[in-house]
């Protein structure tokens, strides 16, 4: 299954739409998923095309199950001359599954300030292994030792070039689409390596690991392309009741911050519960 189709949702009623997704290796549903088709759900309510898509924030309730379509309710909070806001909840059978606000702005003239670089010096995705879960996107992360300077604020720091490996139409919205189902693949890997169980072995690490994303929010900068190879880079910020706060830049291949994202993870060392 490749991403248009992910994001090609059905609909089913006045602002309900219902979207589908493949089976994961781990069996349920991927979180970016459920984010791209709850945000695809709320750009379809938005008449105005000059509104576009600068920022969402989730909430994921419960574990999707792969064996049964997503219901997406749309609640048109909002209809303003500059800005407008859409709530999203994603259903299945056992309840809702996520909570997403969307928050779309018509195009506005100003300074256009970078004040977050991007890391130099970094391989680029062709000079490294490459690798993916997914036939979705294409994945090539950079090995630790070529991140130790200059260090970004927190720890743990986990960085990766990542592409939808499908040509993608011109439309923003189906970029944004594209960067929300990339944007869940990396904040665990930032929170795993910031904790000490990073220090075990990873057959062990595998077998008493358990995480989970919380609630998840992008901020969209500037335009981009999802089909483009793009540079997310996480550290962890803080850990605390099992809570571990990832944050990520996102930058393109000429070095333009194109997307912030943050995400709390919760992570169990299972050992410790008895």
């Amino acid at each position: 299954m490749d991403l248009r189709t992910i994001l090609d949702l059905a609909d089913h009623g006045p602002d309900v739409f219902v979207g589908i997704g493949p089976q994961y290796p781990w069996g349920g549903l991927y979180g970016g998923q459920i984010v791209a088709q709850a945000l695809r759900a709320a750009a379809r309510t938005v008449d105005d095309d000059e509104l576009a898509v600068h920022s969402l924030r989730a909430y994921f309730i419960r574990r999707g199950d792969h064996n049964e379509p997503v219901r997406y309710e749309v609640d048109r909070i909002r209809n303003g001359r500059s800005f407008c806001t859409r709530r999203v909840v994603a259903r299945q059978a056992v309840g809702a599954i996520l909570n997403l606000e969307a928050s779309f702005q018509r195009l506005e003239e100003s300074e256009d300030i970078q004040t977050v670089p991007a890391p130099p010096d970094l391989p680029p995705p062709d000079e490294l292994r490459q690798d993916s879960w997914s036939p979705v996107f294409e994945r090539a992360f950079v090995p630790p030792e070529r991140l130790s300077r200059p260090a970004r604020d927190g720890a743990g720091r986990a960085a990766a070039w990542l592409r939808v490996c499908q040509d993608l139409s011109d439309e923003p919205i189906v970029h944004a689409g594209g960067l929300a189902y990339l944007s869940d693949d990396l904040p665990t890997d930032a929170v795993v390596r910031a904790h000490p169980v990073r220090s075990e072995p990873d057959e062990v690490l595998h077998s008493v690991l358990f995480t989970a994303s919380l609630d998840h929010t992008i901020w969209f900068h500037r335009p981009f392309r999802a089909d483009e190879w793009q540079l997310h880079d996480f550290t962890c910020h803080s850990f605390v009741g099992g809570r571990g706060l990832s944050l990520g830049h996102v930058f393109d291949t000429s070095g333009v911050h194109v997307a912030t994202i943050a995400q709390e993870v919760l992570l169990r060392d299972t050992r410790a519960r008895g």
